[in-house]
């Protein structure tokens, strides 16, 4: 389990990025395995969430999470909508005794805290996700929500910039964008470039004066700890699990 420096100083507020540590699953979701849309036993998954929500100290059925599509989308969680499906990439709410969480294998969670305004969110930042706007969706709609918004976030564990190789056709998508953006790639080959997720999300929240800190583990090289979508393609396994990270109001 690991934590943010700096979301860890707030006594109202409960956070956790967990890692695959202490979980039911096993075989190739062996340990805490959080992935509903994987193809472990459902029964493990279940046992897992029950898990991490005695930990966040809170019910089982007010652990909310995404149905995630590397979309831009982000929903606020209230009493109407609280017991149906989200699908969306980020959340956020101002409500007491809910948590909410995103999982992930390789693409960033974030996590964040309006201080003035007490509201939490989650948001999964995949490349697809981070470069169509997600992140700044999320801060907007927080910022809608009260005024004078003192927002931190803690950025999760997620592939590192020396295991993230990618093609060209990706490195243009990127530069079609901005041409700034070339300082997220380092070249590798001819064919192949290395990008740095963690830092294009991490500007990207310093670009709209948000205090970031992180957690700053990389989930392909750490197997022990984490999941990763790109290491278990690279073994040629069938499917793989996901990590978990949550935050809730006390």
């Amino acid at each position: 389990m690991f934590y943010s420096k700096n979301l860890k100083k707030f006594n109202g507020l409960k956070h956790c990025f967990f890692s695959r540590k202490n979980g039911h699953s096993t075989g190739l979701y062996k340990g805490l395995n959080c992935g509903k849309g994987s193809m472990d036993k459902k029964n493990n998954i279940l046992k897992n969430l029950n898990f991490v929500s005695k930990k966040m100290t809170i019910k089982k059925n007010k652990l909310v999470l995404m149905h995630q599509t590397h979309s831009n989308k982000v929903v606020e969680i209230k009493k109407n909508n609280l017991k149906k499906k989200v699908y969306s990439d980020a959340m956020i709410t101002k409500l007491r005794g809910v948590a909410l969480s995103v999982v992930t294998a390789d693409c960033v969670p974030i996590l964040v805290f309006d201080k003035t305004n007490e509201i939490v969110g989650c948001i999964h930042a995949g490349w697809k996700g981070a470069l169509s706007g997600i992140i700044k969706n999320t801060i907007i709609k927080i910022r809608k929500l009260g005024l004078n918004s003192k927002i931190y976030a803690g950025v999760g564990p997620c592939i590192g910039k020396k295991s993230y190789e990618v093609d060209n056709n990706f490195y243009k998508k990127f530069i079609k964008e901005s041409k700034k953006n070339k300082k997220y790639f380092k070249k590798k080959n001819k064919q192949k470039k290395l990008f740095n997720l963690r830092g294009f999300v991490t500007d990207k929240l310093l670009d709209l004066n948000i205090r970031v800190d992180h957690v700053n583990r990389d989930t392909f090289r750490d197997k022990i700890n984490f999941f990763s979508y790109r290491r278990s393609s690279i073994l040629k396994q069938r499917d793989y699990g996901r990590c978990i990270s949550v935050i809730r109001l006390i």
